[in-house]
């Protein structure tokens, strides 16, 4: 098993940083010097859970990530693949993982390149292991959601019933935060699933993927993280949070 990190997106309204750097190479330290970006804190992560390869998606400002991989590898004592997606300033990111599709036969620990976590969330996914499931979900359970959240409906025994951002988060059983466990065996059947979702609309997300994945019948699995201090970062607001949690890792 392999770490991938999907870091193609341009994250526009993290302006000024993003005018030079993709998403997951924005500051996260407390000073905002790029000691620590959501990159170093997910290969951190990869390399406390015993991984040592890790893939990365590269699209906007891919270039960013090339100048530092030698630096990243020594740091974390990961070897790098940089994969890259050649639509990424044009299309979502059911197409960015699509382009991983080769990296998924693995078997990877899947973290967007925009969600600052702990390594209890990638503890929590291996730990779910060994009951059958190929695709487990990070699901948080506890926080009060709202309209933008990835929304998860699961049911007993099934798993996922419906993955999407539209939804009312009354109905929801809580949300994906952006880091999946993916089996090996899963990556056929996924990446078809997101070559069916990019072609019907190139602007969708990868989860969207994942309910094709489940309307075609397979299960897809959830794990709850608990009480975890975690972030997605869309906005300076979210970044701002992301400095504060960093500090309690």
């Amino acid at each position: 098993m392999i770490g991938l990190v999907l870091a193609a997106g341009a994250g526009r309204r993290l302006r000024p940083y993003t005018d030079t750097l993709p998403k997951a190479l924005v500051p996260v330290d407390p000073a905002g010097e790029g000691t620590t970006t959501v990159l170093d804190l997910t290969l951190a992560n990869f390399r406390e859970v015993g991984l040592t390869e890790a893939a990365v998606v590269v699209g906007y400002r891919k270039e960013a990530v090339y100048e530092r991989k030698a630096a990243l590898e020594r740091a974390y004592g990961l070897t790098l693949h940089l994969v890259e997606n050649d639509k990424a300033e044009e299309w979502n990111n059911a197409y960015s993982l699509w382009c991983a599709r080769d990296v998924i036969r693995e078997g990877v620990i899947l973290a967007n390149g925009d969600t600052v976590h702990p390594v209890s969330v990638e503890e929590t996914l291996l730990g779910a292991r060994g009951r059958g499931q190929r695709i487990i979900l990070a699901l948080d359970t506890v926080k009060k959601l709202a309209d933008e959240e990835m929304k998860v409906v699961t049911e007993p025994g099934r798993g996922v019933r419906r993955i999407t951002k539209l939804m009312d988060p009354a109905e929801a059983t809580g949300e994906y935060i952006g880091v999946t466990l993916i089996e090996g065996e899963a990556a056929h059947d996924l990446a078809d699933a997101l070559r069916a979702t990019y072609e019907r609309d190139p602007q969708l997300y990868y989860e969207d993927g994942y309910q094709e994945l489940v309307d075609r019948g397979h299960t897809v699995d959830t794990a709850p993280i608990g009480e975890v201090s975690w972030v997605e970062i869309d906005n300076h607001d979210d970044l701002e949070k992301a400095r504060e949690i960093v500090c309690r890792y």
